[in-house]
């Protein structure tokens, strides 16, 4: 794995976008300069985030997105693990 994250990540299971080892280096999100801990899913490319709701839920018990535009940046908290 490089050392900058991946263009799109998911932290849903279920998505084509999910990566456990990107995920296992902690991901941080910068969204408009403001760290973002309740980021879903993240496109550095496209410039959007999903947040989840606070309180809602779909018919199935998952939470709720919501899609946020805006400069994007992602970086690794933690350092590679070999």
């Amino acid at each position: 794995m490089s050392d900058a994250p991946p263009d799109r990540l998911s932290t849903d299971p279920k998505s084509p976008h999910y990566d456990a080892d990107a995920l296992s280096r902690d991901v941080g999100v910068r969204f408009k300069g403001v760290e973002k801990t309740n980021v879903a899913e993240y496109c550095i490319s496209e410039g959007w985030i999903r947040v989840e709701a606070p309180k809602s839920k779909d018919r199935y018990g998952n939470p709720l997105t919501i899609k946020l535009t805006g400069k994007v940046e992602a970086y690794f908290r933690n350092e590679k693990k070999d």
